[in-house]
């Protein structure tokens, strides 16, 4: 049977996509979960609509995050925290500091978009990737800096 999926299904395919399934799997998961609707010519029409109108809006969100990554490359993000005697800091640099001090200067950051191998436990200088959608991905240089 030939049903033009609602959702993205896994291991069936994506939203708006016309696929071929076993009759069963779509009278009894797919169509009563909202997932799928039966491949009509109006379906077919309507679903070749909304494909370029999903396409479209993809396109002018990958813009988007393009420029917001073009704009963060290199960026300097300073953070400051307490340090003791030798240099060592009372509380470590994780993922979500650094979104939270990103989000402070004005950019929209997820603690889970902040690519951090392990938190920062000493000053200085460090360059950490931030992961955006569409695979793109820019880096900024964290510089802790002593607290004052």
């Amino acid at each position: 049977m030939k049903v033009v999926l609602l959702e993205n299904v896994d291991k069936v395919g994506k939203k708006f996509e016309v696929k071929e399934v076993k009759d069963g799997f779509a009278r009894n998961f797919l169509i009563p979960q909202g997932l799928a609707k039966v491949a009509t010519k109006e379906a077919l029409k309507w679903a070749a609509i909304q494909a370029e109108i999903l396409a479209k809006e993809a396109e002018g969100e990958l813009k988007k995050v393009q420029e917001i990554a073009s704009q963060m490359d290199g960026l300097e993000v300073p953070v400051s925290v307490k340090v003791g005697e030798k240099e060592q800091l009372f509380e470590k640099v994780t993922s979500q500091k650094i979104a939270e001090k990103l989000s402070e200067m004005g950019y929209q950051i997820k603690k889970d978009q902040v690519e951090l191998e392990k938190p920062i436990e000493m000053a200085g200088e460090y360059s950490v990737k931030i992961k955006f959608d569409h695979n793109l991905e820019t880096e900024v240089s964290v510089i802790v800096t002593e607290e004052k």
